[in-house]
């Protein structure tokens, strides 16, 4: 963990400042895929276990747990509806066996009124984006497994539509006996295949370099992880020329934040999400009872307000088992003008099988009626 750190700083002292805010295009590709993932803070590469979510943005996650897995999420948002439904399958018909997945991630904007330049109604028009997800996870060997994802995107907006294929690509160490997990995520790779102006450029989808470690307490039931984001790029602060004092470290109490040892402060923590897991009882490897918390500090600098108290970067959630089914609820602050409500449940298909009551193939023989004489 110390050398990572020391890297990673290195790492930021020679790369380019620049913004994230505004500078792609695919944006709903960032949106955490699954209640679970929204509790602990938006992003959660640090965990193997039997969650069939987690393969949507680390596929290193993917393992013979999650074999005939189906997973249903929504959220709901501001006015838009996110969603996300998958499944897992494991093939083991070869030497070594691997994981495969496939998935669909949808996000819907509603209805608009269209306007023309004299502002005369001249009808509705919809906008919604689409990525059908399908990826793969092997276990190279005890300690280390990797994976890859292709996404291929499909946007409609009103009367604009673009394509485009992105590309993710993980490497998952995990340590049992320390309970010790690293991952390094490169999410996004791809390009358009089509842009929304025909005569128009390409634009860069949103592209983010990961590295995260989690562990896992040996005698209580907590997991705590920590993920650096956006790696690739140093400066994420977006730029607001009307607010030059944005620092905002955990609690903004809207004092003025000066100095430029706190802005780097400021920058730094940007890159980071904080979160931790209470795991309560065990019913195999599955555990039944999860309470989850997390903090987005970039989250928190862009949205929160400077004269309000929000909760805007922390998120918390619960998960619980209920026989074969996992149901799960996430709680994400962004802005106190509104906030995510994300609702997921899950099943694995063996688990519902072997639950069923099987039925008897010994057919039992009737008492024949006497006939009265």
């Amino acid at each position: 963990m110390k050398y990572c750190l020391i890297l990673t700083l290195c790492y930021f002292s020679l790369v380019s400042k620049a913004q994230i805010g505004g500078n792609s295009t695919y944006e709903f590709l960032r949106l955490p895929n699954s209640a679970r993932i929204t509790a602990l803070g938006g992003s959660l590469i640090t965990v193997r276990d039997a969650d069939l979510n987690l393969a949507y943005h680390n596929p290193a996650a993917l393992n013979s747990s999650m074999h005939r897995s189906l997973v249903f999420n929504q959220s709901v948002h501001m006015g838009t509806t996110h969603g996300y439904v998958a499944y897992a399958h494991n093939i083991d018909q070869l030497k070594k066996p691997f994981m495969v997945h496939a998935g669909l991630q949808y996000i819907s904007y509603g209805e608009f009124q269209n306007r023309d330049v004299t502002g005369t109604y001249t009808g509705k028009t919809s906008a919604a984006e689409y990525a059908i997800n399908t990826g793969i996870g092997y276990q190279v060997s005890k300690f280390l497994s990797v994976g890859a994802n292709a996404k291929t995107i499909l946007s409609y907006l009103g009367n604009y539509n673009s394509t485009g294929i992105a590309f993710d690509a993980s490497a998952m160490f995990s340590d049992t006996s320390r309970n010790i997990n690293l991952t390094v995520a490169f999410k996004n790779m791809g390009s358009q295949f089509s842009t929304y102006n025909r005569n128009g450029n390409m634009e860069p989808i949103p592209f983010d370099l990961q590295i995260g470690v989690a562990h896992k307490l040996k005698y209580i039931p907590l997991r705590f992880s920590v993920i650096m984001h956006n790696l690739h790029q140093w400066g994420i602060v977006y730029d607001d020329p009307n607010n030059q004092d944005n620092q905002a470290l955990f609690i903004n109490d809207g004092a003025q934040q000066d100095g430029s040892a706190l802005k780097t402060v400021d920058d730094i923590f940007r890159h980071f999400i904080f979160n931790i897991e209470l795991l309560f009882g065990k019913k195999g490897k599955k555990e039944i009872l999860r309470l989850a918390a997390g903090y987005n500090h970039m989250r928190r600098g862009e949205l929160t307000s400077s004269t309000l108290n929000d909760l805007a970067g922390f998120s918390f959630g619960i998960g619980i088992r209920i026989k074969q089914f996992q149901i799960d609820y996430g709680f994400g602050g962004y802005h106190f003008a509104g906030s995510a409500h994300h609702f997921g449940i899950s099943v694995n298909l063996d688990e519902v099988l072997k639950g069923s009551p099987k039925k008897s193939h010994q057919n039992k023989k009737k008492p024949k009626n006497k006939t009265a004489e």
